[in-house]
């Protein structure tokens, strides 16, 4: 703290300056970089929730999704584990469970990262984005989301 307080080199800011989607998309080539819980094949991201099951707070985590979308050169990158509960619920979904809060929606969605690659959304049609979050989830769970990718997608 000694080093901190007075030296020139730092800046703090309360959050309503940090968290201004204005602010950030000032920055041009701003990459986001946040995890989440669960992401649906539609791209739409659950940050706080399991369903109706709160896990964390709000965060900043939406106003940097739309600072970096803002932009110029920015990226939105999410971050998340293939599955959870020690390999046996993919956190790559059909659908989010009932009840749960969208952080990110999926027109913000833009790259999706897990152990198995990476799914770049942004611009993609619904179906290309199923596809492509298919192919970073668990090879355990893909013949299973594309079964469900067809029946919600492919009518």
């Amino acid at each position: 703290m000694d080093f901190i307080n007075m030296n020139p080199i730092f800046e703090l800011y309360g959050s309503d300056y940090v968290l201004d989607p204005t602010v950030i998309a000032a920055h041009d080539n701003m990459v986001a970089i946040n995890a989440a819980l669960v992401v649906d094949l539609t791209g739409q991201i659950a940050a706080e929730s399991i369903g109706p099951t709160m896990v964390s707070g709000t965060g900043g985590q939406l106003a940097f999704a739309i600072g970096a979308a803002l932009s110029k050169g920015g990226r939105n990158i999410t971050v998340l584990p293939s599955t959870a509960r020690e390999g046996k619920v993919s956190r790559i979904v059909p659908q989010l469970e009932l009840g749960a809060v969208v952080t990110v929606p999926r027109n913000l969605a833009d790259i999706v990262v897990t152990e198995h690659g990476i799914a770049q959304l942004k611009g993609k049609t619904q179906r290309q984005r199923a596809e492509e979050l298919i192919n970073i989830a668990h090879p355990d769970f893909r013949a299973g989301l594309r079964n469900e990718a067809r029946r919600l997608f492919w009518r």
